[in-house]
């Protein structure tokens, strides 16, 4: 159903998840559970104008999806909030809001500023500037805040351990960039990590094992669902575009 091109899925999940959220939250009849998640736009149509109300209800219900469309009305709410009340929290919702709108040296100034006292070692935040540091083309600095949280469970399956494989490469640390994309090398999983593997490979001359990764992708692709599919299409589409130039 063409509806935003490509964000009608976007606006698709978040209606889900307001009316699975309320439906969870007022004990609502559990159908309309299962009318939501398998009749998506019927389904949360019909929840809103039969059991939300067009008051406070709604008005949540448009904050949600003013972040998406006006994301310049939310950070300004973020930096109002932020000159009222000056916490970690506060620092850290504008930081993201940033990164996620591309104003990425303001995003870095406030992640860097916002590392001190108890939040000296603040996961999120190092993860965050990693993402920051990778756009702004500051390796050094993102292999140090690696290094980090490095042994954390969480960076190891993290976006940011693909971005610090990429900026070891960069920084001329081939052997150790190579070490670190093959721990994201897992069937069925870690597409971006395994395309970005894939071009590291053709960089350095490895033709026929990239054609292998590229050709593993898309072969997986097929065994999966609708919706891991879509969430992965740029991957894969990127793979088949380097198969038929390789």
């Amino acid at each position: 159903m063409p509806f935003l091109g490509g964000q009608y899925y976007i606006v698709i999940i978040i209606l889900q998840a307001i009316c699975v959220i309320h439906c969870l939250r007022r004990g609502t009849q559990y159908f309309w559970i299962w009318l939501i998640i398998f009749l998506p736009l019927v389904g949360c149509l019909a929840y809103i104008f039969t059991q939300m109300s067009l008051g406070r209800d709604m008005r949540q219900m448009q904050s949600g999806l003013g972040s998406i469309f006006n994301p310049s009305g939310r950070i300004s709410r973020l930096e109002e909030n932020l000159k009222f009340s000056d916490t970690f929290q506060n620092r850290i919702l504008l930081a993201d809001a940033y990164l996620a709108a591309g104003q990425t040296g303001k995003a870095i100034s406030l992640y860097e500023s916002s590392l001190t006292g108890t939040f000296t070692d603040n996961e999120h935040v190092h993860l965050q500037l990693i993402t920051a540091y990778f756009e702004k083309q500051r390796y050094d600095e993102l292999i140090a805040i690696a290094k980090k949280i490095y042994k954390l469970p969480q960076f190891m399956r993290s976006r940011a351990h693909m971005q610090y494989a990429m900026a070891l490469e960069r920084t001329g640390q081939s052997e150790q960039a190579e070490r670190e994309f093959k721990m994201m090398q897992g069937r069925f999983a870690y597409f971006e990590s395994r395309y970005q593997y894939g071009l590291f490979l053709l960089r350095a001359g490895r033709k026929d094992e990239a054609r292998q990764i590229f050709a593993d992708m898309i072969d997986e692709s097929r065994h999966l669902t609708s919706r891991e599919r879509r969430n992965n299409y740029t991957w894969f589409n990127n793979a088949k575009g380097e198969l038929k130039k390789t």
